[in-house]
């Protein structure tokens, strides 16, 4: 690392007791020498040969190969001997005597005496000097020094190649370039280390050693730094024009596989994809049917999805480019992404109205359903006997059968429109069927929803005229529930009108302008009786018609008839007795007030005494029945009133009977006193 007082540099051979190989020697010294620039080796190099720690025939032999291996560069060989040793053997060979035939001079010194040639400072602390050199350091510094250089200059090679073989664009030699087209190392990397390198130079260049001392760096590390430099400046220059490479061959590679993916996405969706959907065509029969389609369906949706997501990220992907693209691109790009875009949105479309087709499908189908179950329910309602227990219950019977018929109604009407929606649908399908007459498939979707809905209008009128059937029949129990209650009614008003009769029609009248007035009511009370009594057959004849009607046996009219018949048998009987009774006292009293008004003055009236008697008899006569119950058929009794009102009535005829009796006596005492005068 030092340099002599010519500014020759200085080559230290160190020998050691082990035993040395010339020919390694002779390759290191080779090396060395080829480090310095030939203006340092012109100057000449001092040779240290240190064989302090070997023998005598080896430092000989090394000098003997210097003037072999480097004879015209060396111009001083300082050996360095050790104390008192080699005296004896240097009388044999004399180093300056031989100075013509190697060609340099060659000294026997003592290591304390080398400062005799060499300045203090250009020699090693081995030497006596103060020379900072750590061989170490050096070693590593050149082994990066030639790593960098050899990678450096393999590595402009690659690169000039790489961006030379770009700039000929040839398919050939792009081929063939593609090939090797990453370089044997990284480019960063030894970019890196160059700069490492560079600053590691410099930084000893201008500051000074650990101790203080000023440190004059190596001709050879002054010689790397320029040859650092400029391969760093070629690296980058290279590099530079390998990245531009890159960039490009990157942004043609990534359209390339854009334009790939994007063929593929647009393969497939044309191809497999609009093939699934051709296949798919059908809406099913039934509820199942369609719910196995739209599966199918989702399973079809679901591998679409996934080249829906490819779709995002290239139309994501091929944004980017249009937005960092190169104007050359942009015709490309939006092509590719135009032409993605149609064959997507396409296809969505195809999968979102066949997925509107078959919801709706599985509507109307849902739809008939719901009407088939409602039309099973009235159906079975209708086929099963009206056994109502009254008339409440038919008429409940009745609503729930008009709110069934009314829910059938709105079904079919929905069905009807789902229906008309479904078949609008499908009759646009053809606008997606790539070309595929789908007349005859949709003929036969066609003709299922219109023979549904047919099917759904027959039992619908099937069940409306059952309905009719069994409305007028329900009606008609209706009316025979009414007759049977109307005519259990008018037996109960007709038993009520006997009762009323027996208990409350008691009096007789006091005279015969009375009595008539109470025959005159009673004929119109019988009046009554006789309506009630008549609308109670009507109603039971209409009873009988309408259980010929509906095959039926009334559960009533049979006793109710014998029961009408019985009480109008015992009021007409009880009548018929109060007639008579009325009847006879009329007779009574008018014959009896025909007597009593009868003046004194005319007795030619009473000539005859028998009406007396009649009267009298007529008297006795309505006693009598006044005490005699009334007899019925069934050998039942009843009697007018209580015995109380009965008793008040014959204590007022007994009463007239006595005025009469009087009556009789004072017409008799004339009679008798006449013949005495």
């Amino acid at each position: 690392g030092g340099k002599d007082r010519r500014s020759g540099l200085i080559l230290t051979i160190p020998l050691c007791l082990e035993q040395t190989s010339m020919d390694e020697l002779s390759v290191t010294l080779d090396y060395l020498l080829s480090i310095p620039s030939e203006k340092c080796k012109a100057r000449g190099f001092t040779v240290i040969v240190d064989g302090r720690k070997s023998q005598w025939n080896v430092v000989k032999t090394v000098v003997l190969m210097l003037q072999n291996v480097v004879p015209a560069e060396v111009s001083l060989v300082c050996v360095v001997k050790p104390d008192e040793f080699w005296d004896k053997k240097v009388t044999h060979f004399c180093f300056w005597k031989e100075k013509d035939r190697l060609g340099f001079e060659v000294i026997l010194v003592s290591a304390n005496k080398l400062t005799r040639y060499i300045e203090p400072c250009q020699l090693t602390e081995d030497f006596g000097g103060t020379l900072t050199y750590d061989h170490m350091d050096w070693l590593n510094k050149r082994l990066v020094f030639e790593k960098f250089t050899k990678e450096s200059t393999s590595l402009l090679d690659e690169l000039a190649l790489i961006n030379n073989g770009s700039d000929k664009g040839t398919q050939e030699k792009e081929r063939s370039i593609d090939l090797n087209f990453l370089p044997s190392v990284d480019p960063e990397t030894v970019l890196q280390t160059g700069h490492e390198l560079l600053s590691e130079l410099q930084q000893r260049r201008f500051n000074g050693s650990d101790g203080g001392v000023s440190w004059s760096p190596m001709d050879d590390e002054l010689l790397a730094q320029p040859q650092v430099m400029k391969l760093l400046d070629s690296l980058r220059e290279q590099y530079t024009r390998y990245q531009e490479v890159c960039r490009q061959r990157s942004k043609r590679t990534q359209l390339e596989e854009i334009q790939q993916k994007v063929m593929q996405v647009v393969n497939w969706l044309e191809g497999p994809g609009s093939e699934q959907l051709r296949t798919q065509w059908g809406i099913g029969d039934s509820i199942r049917a369609s719910q196995a389609l739209q599966q199918k369906h989702e399973e079809i949706e679901s591998q679409h999805s996934e080249w829906f997501a490819v779709y995002v990220e290239l139309n994501q992907q091929i944004a980017a480019l249009l937005n960092a693209g190169d104007e050359e691109d942009l015709v490309e790009l939006k092509a590719l992404q135009q032409q993605l875009s149609d064959v997507c949105y396409r296809q969505a479309s195809q999968l979102e109205f066949r997925q509107n087709l078959l919801q709706a499908a599985l509507e109307f189908h849902s739809v008939a359903q719901d009407l088939s179950q409602q039309l099973d329910g009235l159906l079975g309602m209708l086929c099963v006997d009206v056994a109502p227990a009254d008339g409440a219950s038919i008429q409940q019977t009745l609503k729930l059968l008009e709110e069934k018929l009314k829910s059938v109604d709105l079904g079919l009407q929905g069905l009807r429109e789902k229906g008309q929606s479904l078949l609008d649908q499908i009759s646009n399908q053809a606008s997606w069927a790539y070309g595929k007459d789908v007349t005859i498939e949709n003929k036969e979707n066609v003709d299922h929803i219109q023979g549904v809905m047919e099917d759904m209008q027959l039992r619908k009128q099937r069940c409306e005229d059952m309905v009719d059937v069994r409305r007028l029949k329900m009606l008609q129990m209706v009316q025979l529930f009414k007759c049977e209650e109307d005519a259990a009614q008018a037996v109960e008003w007709l038993s009520e009108l006997l009762d009323a009769l027996l208990k409350t029609h008691i009096r007789l009248g006091d005279d015969a302008q009375e009595t008539k007035v109470l025959l005159e009511k009673h004929r119109k009370f019988v009046d009554v009786a006789q309506s009630t009594y008549d609308y109670g057959r009507q109603l039971l004849q209409a009873t009988v018609v309408l259980c010929q009607s509906l095959r039926c046996t009334s559960r009533s009219s049979g006793d109710t008839l014998p029961r009408l018949n019985r009480v109008w048998k015992q009021f007409t009987i009880t009548s018929e007795e109060r007639v008579h009774r009325l009847e006879t006292a009329v007779a009574f009293h008018s014959n009896a007030e025909k007597i009593l008004q009868e003046c004194p003055d005319q007795p030619e009236a009473f000539n005859e005494m028998e009406q007396f008697d009649e009267i009298e008899a007529v008297g006795k006569s309505l006693l009598d029945r006044l005490t005699v119950p009334v007899v019925y058929p069934d050998g039942s009794e009843q009697y007018f009133g209580s015995p109380s009102d009965m008793a008040s009535a014959a204590e007022h005829i007994r009463e007239k009977m006595k005025l009469v009796s009087l009556k009789k006596q004072q017409l008799r005492q004339p009679e008798a006193t006449t013949p005495e005068s």
